[in-house]
């Protein structure tokens, strides 16, 4: 079974810029319901991408600083990366096969 990376300010230079695969990253926080609504899309992604592209997720309260350089004021907030640089970005809950397209035609 695939995981969800849990992605801290200290890994977060390993697991999502220096990654050689698309990462789409999930900034969350435990109180977030709509958060909470994303997680069987993400975990069945993380299934689906297994080996093609990375799922992960950013706790915005354990990771203030990383909340702050990406500049998120709502969340869930889902940004795709590919080579380390942001090339996508998705606000609010979003159907899986909207996440699904998207990360597909970074691969």
């Amino acid at each position: 079974m695939a995981d969800i990376q849990k992605v801290t300010q200290a890994t977060f230079k390993e697991v999502v810029t220096e990654s050689d695969k698309p990462v789409l990253v999930d900034f969350w926080a435990e109180w977030c319901r709509p958060c909470h609504m994303m997680n069987p899309a993400l975990e069945e992604l993380a299934e689906e991408f297994d080996g093609k592209a990375v799922i992960a997720k950013v706790n915005v309260d354990e990771e203030r600083g990383l909340g702050a350089m990406f500049q998120i004021m709502s969340i869930p907030a889902l940004f795709i990366f590919k080579d380390g640089e942001k090339v996508e970005e998705f606000v609010g809950v979003q159907p899986k096969d909207t996440l699904k397209a998207k990360l597909e035609s970074f691969i």
